[in-house]
């Protein structure tokens, strides 16, 4: 795509003169702490994006499991519990080499969404691990995380999507399975027929 390099911006003040100055709400909502009014969307989410940065990059990780999964163990901490996933381990390479994290969290049905930011370490306490066992399994680890700034973001971006809309739900089958994806993307080494006729059982099995 050819752009033209003059119509970017790159400096702060051309940034600030195009947007102007953000409305006092959206600054008066920001606080360093986590205020009972934003623990009850914590603990009524059962979904969280983790984005971490590090030397090979940025990650956003998708975190889910029963609302409430995400525990406060004060004012300015979070526990997360790391479930069984592929191993790449991105996020938790990421939190290693740069502590710096942020996190969205979405609440079914609820267009407003909480914003968390702050500093995360990796956990294998024993005890803390033991605490996060569902069907007796624990998690691998703990990302614990202090909490600087915490805020909610207001409805229009999950209005504008209607994310929560029945009607607009996409039907799985219009889109490349996984096995077809993985087949495609390794040149066709890649056995996708047997991975998709496998995937709900293996899922079912290895979700904790």
């Amino acid at each position: 795509m050819d752009l033209n390099e003059t119509h970017f911006i790159n400096d702060t003040e051309a940034l600030q003169a195009l947007y102007g100055e953000p409305a006092p709400a959206s600054l008066l909502k920001e606080v360093d702490h986590v205020h009972p009014h934003y623990r009850a969307f914590i603990e009524a989410a059962p979904f969280v994006v983790l984005a971490t940065v590090g030397p090979d990059g940025l990650d956003a990780s998708p975190r889910g499991d029963p609302a409430g999964f995400v525990t406060i163990a004060d004012d300015k901490t979070l526990l997360i519990p790391d479930r069984r996933g592929n191993n790449r381990l991105d996020s938790l390479r990421n939190i290693v080499a740069d502590p710096r994290v942020a996190l969205l969290f979405l609440v079914p049905g609820v267009n407003e969404t909480l914003r968390v930011n702050g500093r995360a370490r990796i956990s294998v306490d024993p005890d803390l691990l033991a605490r996060f066992a569902l069907n007796d399994k624990p998690p691998r680890s703990v990302v614990v995380v202090e909490v600087e700034t915490v805020y909610f973001q207001c409805s229009r971006a999950l209005l504008r999507s209607a994310l929560w809309d029945a009607d607009k739900q996409v039907d799985r089958t219009t889109l490349p399975s996984v096995g077809c994806m993985l087949a495609d993307l390794s040149a066709g080494t890649f056995d996708g027929e047997t991975y998709d006729r496998e995937l709900a059982d293996r899922v079912r099995k290895t979700l904790y």
